[in-house]
């Protein structure tokens, strides 16, 4: 990896966060057995704490389930404040071939493109593991935004063309303008970052102020968009296996959405041990009850 890239990346990967964040991180890995924890998210750029926080914890050796990753709900009480994290877990090699674009996934190089943080690591080896992987979303994400963005333009056209084809190829609702947010709130981070890329990725390209012009001949571009046509494909069903995965092994779903119901609605959900076990088929009866209390 260009070492440029490699010291921005390590750089930002090392912003500070609330001492209670990174105590919840390391708790939540030393748990697992995570050898590191990343924070990303809306709770990462504004620093507060409530809501909740998210976090991916990789694990050394071989990846265990086919399905990936796990996704967990959990809380922690630290000086009287409720701290509420939603976890995904998987393991560091598969997160790293995910960011090198090397597996059919579109969602781990697409959101570590954007801002994260490591605030845990076993040691040094796999700081330095995660510092090269998220170059290579770096790296991923920019020759996909070149190829799919015009034969010039600006930075922010080709990241817009790139969010624009993810959010597409997965299987979710994002309110029509979500690239323009992203870029925006996020411009610090997105600033500069695309010519890093490109040439840490051998993708050479002219310069007129603003208006960047990749080197890449048809040959190459085409190339990309088919590897990026037979995952695009594959997204809305793999979003499909993971959403139907995680309704029966979300851990900690029933609090979870009880947090969620009681924060949107004012309805208070008592999570009980059947439920905890239970939490889809007893969807039905706790959203019908919210539907009477609401109505009183």
């Amino acid at each position: 990896m260009n070492e440029t890239l490699a010291s921005r990346l390590a750089a930002q990967l090392e912003r500070p966060v609330k001492p209670e964040v990174a105590a919840f991180a390391r708790q939540l890995a030393e748990a697992s057995g995570a050898c590191a924890a990343l924070f990303y998210g809306s709770n990462l750029r504004t620093g507060e704490l409530d809501g909740v926080l998210d976090f991916y914890l990789l694990l050394p050796g071989p990846q265990r389930d086919r399905i990936w990753p796990r996704v967990s709900y959990h809380e922690c009480v630290t000086e009287g404040l409720t701290l509420r994290a939603k976890v995904a877990t998987m393991a560091l090699e598969t997160f790293a071939r995910a960011c090198r674009g090397e597996s059919r996934d579109t969602t781990i190089w697409a959101r570590f493109v954007q801002p994260s943080a490591l605030v845990f690591a076993a040691d040094e080896a796999t700081r330095a593991e995660i510092v090269e992987a998220v170059g290579a979303a770096a790296r991923t994400a920019g020759r996909l935004a070149v190829a799919l963005g015009p034969e010039a333009g600006t930075a922010q056209e080709y990241w817009r063309a790139l969010f624009r084809a993810t959010y597409r190829a997965e299987f979710r609702v994002e309110q029509a303008g979500r690239e323009d947010t992203i870029l925006t709130v996020n411009a610090e981070h997105f600033d500069g970052l695309l010519p890093l890329a490109l040439t840490a990725e051998g993708i050479g390209f002219s310069r007129d102020g603003d208006l960047l012009r990749p080197a890449m001949t048809q040959e190459v571009r085409q190339g990309i968009v088919r590897w990026w046509s037979q995952r695009r494909r594959l997204g809305k069903p793999l979003n499909v296996l993971r959403l139907l995965k995680a309704s029966t092994t979300f851990e900690g779903a029933a609090r979870y959405a009880a947090w969620k119901i009681e924060r949107h609605t004012g309805v208070p959900v008592a999570v009980t041990p059947w439920r905890e076990r239970h939490p889809v088929l007893a969807a039905p009866a706790v959203l019908y009850r919210v539907w009477r209390a609401r109505r009183g």
